[in-house]
């Protein structure tokens, strides 16, 4: 198990490696991220068909069925898709407001409840863990801003039992037993000495908040971000829900090999899967306009004080000098948001909040890892950042600091197990 555990956290390293180098008021009560007004209509046919060439090429790369997008530039228009069926040779097409399971994008969101907790004073962001997980052994020294802020040390669960997820995908996982297994693994660096993303820091954040608030997720999720944002099709399903709830596209993920390589050959459909293995880390299931208004909550700060939101956006270094990494929110150039993989699907959601530009996306295959889902974001992004104003004054986004290419060549790179093309 040991040798297995080492050889799949090398296999994800390699992974990220070739990623990173291609590529104080009160909170109002009704959110308003403030962004530009929405350019009305589409986008000119020739961006149309590249950005449908962009979704259609990640649907073959990444092995999935369905691409589900929306991409909204305030200055120019915007376009939402779904491309694909919602099974693998199947006839069902799929629909922009099918829902899929989000994976980390799930954590922005708890840390924006652990802010919002912030704000009415229920605790405070430098808390010591141990505070509100009185005996819990390893979390010394570890404060709640460091959790979400991945700058904890404390050892990612996921990475160790990735394979076990797609052996088992519906067996219950507790809690204490995903946060121990995190905290059990190798330590990343001392407290606030590193980024290093961990998925046991947001469980570890979901089992401190559960205890100052006496309150389950499913009604902290819904009182302080679902309802405050109309996302009625966002949900974080109870353990024993092992279907996506709502219309869906299934999800596909090719199985392991003993050193944690995909097989190709046996890509398997992993629909059925107990939200606990995610939990706060990675369990709410959502749709495209669902993350839309919460992407663009998330850039804008609208559920927050103005301290709060300048907390969250403050940042550590994640790689490249246009990556950094806020309190659960990742931020790659202007854009922010995050990206994400959970058995079955690959998701993305970024915003802009100077131009206001927003993308959402999604795939049913996981198998290239949340990197992937992020170069499409990126290509999206790029695509959209050229078109020009309707009205003149207009404000575009910035210049982006990549380019198209570099983020076609990033995803084919993270692609293991592309569909074969037809003969």
């Amino acid at each position: 198990m040991q040798r297995r555990s080492r050889l799949l956290r090398a296999v994800l390293g390699a992974s990220a490696a070739v990623l990173a180098v291609a590529l104080a008021g009160c909170a109002s009560t009704t959110a308003d991220p403030g962004f530009p007004p929405q350019q009305p209509g589409g986008f000119p046919s020739d961006v149309t068909a590249r950005l449908t060439a962009a979704v259609t090429d990640a649907i073959g790369q990444s092995g999935g069925s369905a691409g589900i997008v929306g991409v909204w530039a305030p200055w120019a228009g915007s376009w939402t898709t779904a491309i694909g069926t919602t099974t693998r040779g199947g006839s069902t097409p799929v629909t922009p407001s099918m829902t899929f399971r989000i994976g980390q994008l799930t954590t922005p969101m708890t840390c924006t409840v652990l802010l919002e907790l912030v704000d009415d004073g229920t605790v405070q962001l430098d808390d010591p863990v141990s505070k509100w997980l009185p005996g819990l052994v390893g979390v010394g020294g570890v404060t709640l801003r460091e959790l979400c802020q991945n700058t904890s040390g404390i050892g990612d669960y996921a990475a160790q039992l990735h394979g076990e997820f797609l052996a088992n995908p519906t067996r219950y996982w507790p809690p204490l037993e995903l946060a121990s297994d995190g905290i059990a693994t190798a330590r990343t660096g001392s407290p606030g000495a590193r980024y290093a993303p961990s998925q046991t820091n947001a469980v570890l954040v979901g089992m401190a908040l559960q205890n100052a608030t006496d309150s389950n997720w499913q009604q902290l999720y819904s009182s302080r971000v679902f309802s405050r944002l109309d996302m009625s099709a966002s949900t974080l399903p109870d353990n024993g829900v092992l279907t996506v709830p709502g219309e869906h596209p299934a999800g596909y993920a090719a199985a392991l090999d003993a050193a944690g390589a995909p097989l190709c050959d046996q890509v398997r459909e992993v629909t059925a899967l107990s939200p606990s293995m995610g939990w706060t880390a990675a369990g709410v299931v959502s749709n495209v306009p669902d993350l839309k208004a919460f992407a663009q909550a998330l850039a804008g700060g609208s559920l927050l004080s103005s301290r709060s939101a300048d907390a969250q956006n403050t940042t550590v270094g994640a790689g490249s000098s246009w990556l950094g990494y806020g309190l659960g929110v990742q931020v790659v150039g202007p854009l922010r948001g995050g990206a994400a993989a959970v058995p079955g699907y690959l998701t993305a959601m970024y915003a802009d909040p100077s131009s206001g530009l927003t993308i959402v996306a999604a795939v049913n295959n996981s198998t290239p890892g949340a990197g992937f889902a992020q170069g499409l974001a990126q290509r999206l992004a790029s695509i959209v950042s050229k078109v020009p104003a309707v009205k003149k004054g207009a404000k575009a986004v910035a210049a982006l600091p990549w380019s198209e290419d570099q983020a076609v060549a990033a995803m084919k790179a993270a692609a293991p197990c592309p569909t074969p093309a037809a003969k």
